[in-house]
């Protein structure tokens, strides 16, 4: 019973909301590594990718290795999948990126603004 009862707890520990915002990510496609920088046109195109946790804390920004690679999509799914990011923003989503992402359990939210609107965004229909 004892081994039933902490199994149970466990379950319910990592089914907690605190467990779960730990393991997803927001990732904002940006032209400018800053919070407030405008939401790129295209995500595998983005010179900048902010991660915001979800709480909506930013906290990583790197520059996107892939930016000015042909067919920057594949590797920019992979990058973000490594990352364990579950939302990515951007303005715009060509159909070969989106289908990547969504293999990878990533959903792409298409959004016009600040980076910090958009994480705002994400986390009121998250």
């Amino acid at each position: 019973m004892k081994v039933i009862s902490a199994v149970l707890a466990i379950l319910f520990l990592i089914s907690s909301p605190a467990f779960a915002e730990q393991k997803g990510k927001i990732c904002v496609a940006t032209q400018e590594k800053s919070s407030a920088a405008a939401v790129n046109k295209q995500a595998g195109l983005a010179p900048f990718f902010l991660f915001f946790d979800g709480k909506g804390k930013m906290i990583e920004a790197i520059e996107n290795p892939y930016k000015d690679k042909e067919g920057a999509g594949k590797s920019v799914a992979q990058l973000l999948g490594n990352k364990g990011v579950t939302v990515v923003v951007a303005e715009e989503f060509g159909g070969q990126i989106v289908e990547l992402m969504k293999g990878k359990g990533i959903k792409a939210v298409s959004f016009k603004g600040s980076a910090v609107e958009a994480v705002k965004q994400v986390l009121q229909f998250k």
